[in-house]
């Protein structure tokens, strides 16, 4: 039989209770998980019951509102971004979410201000392209083109393989008649997908005010 001095137990009593917690840790769902997955309600079911137990969560807060985004749940996206704001004011995860719902539910300006603080508190964030792309269509949106130039340029350079952003570029290029640099734009989409059709009419569009 195994004898086990006062050292020894204490040692087996640990690696039990660690063991269990750890077992205990794989039974919780995962909200990231779940978001990933594109399993959103699921997300969002995880996140109210974290938020249950833990309303002060920051992490439940951001995919919670990612999720619900992804829902087009664009309201309740904000009114819990809202929430998670009162608790951390600087969250930049958080005031991304802010930033998508109030661009999808038409608020152009506070969109705008919620992008631009993004911008401020993680100018190397994970969404730093997505914010800029945002932005820039925000700008396309108020008619804003040179805005949305810079925008846009900047929301490539983040993330330069994404065709349908080069392809917005071009369009807020050729809104602001800079068609050179507008064909420049499209093309650099169609070499990523040359068949994406924004890109193959604006790039016929440009050419014919250029020869006009």
């Amino acid at each position: 039989m195994i004898q086990f001095n006062s050292f020894s137990r204490l040692v087996f009593m640990l690696l039990l209770i660690l063991s269990a917690t750890g077992l205990a840790a794989q039974d919780q769902p995962d909200a990231l998980a779940m978001y990933r997955q594109g399993e959103y309600a699921k997300a969002v079911d995880i996140c109210l019951a974290e938020l249950e137990t833990s309303p002060r969560n920051m992490n439940s807060y951001t995919v919670l509102g990612w999720s619900l985004i992804a829902l087009r749940r664009y309201q309740e996206a904000l009114n819990y971004a809202r929430q998670g704001l009162d608790i951390s004011r600087y969250d930049h995860r958080v005031v991304e979410v802010a930033g998508e719902a109030h661009f999808y539910l038409g608020n152009n300006l506070e969109a705008l201000k919620f992008f631009e603080e993004y911008t401020v508190l993680a100018p190397t964030g994970d969404r730093i392209g997505m914010v800029y792309y945002f932005m820039g269509e925000t700008f396309i949106r108020i008619g804003e083109y040179n805005h949305a130039d810079i925008a846009l340029s900047t929301a490539v350079y983040h993330s330069p393989n994404i065709a349908r952003w080069w392809a917005r570029l071009g369009y807020a290029r050729e809104m602001a008649e800079d068609f050179q640099f507008a064909m420049e734009a499209y093309d650099q989409a169609l070499k990523l997908n040359p068949s994406l059709s924004d890109a193959l009419r604006g790039k016929e569009r440009a050419a014919e005010k250029m020869n006009s």
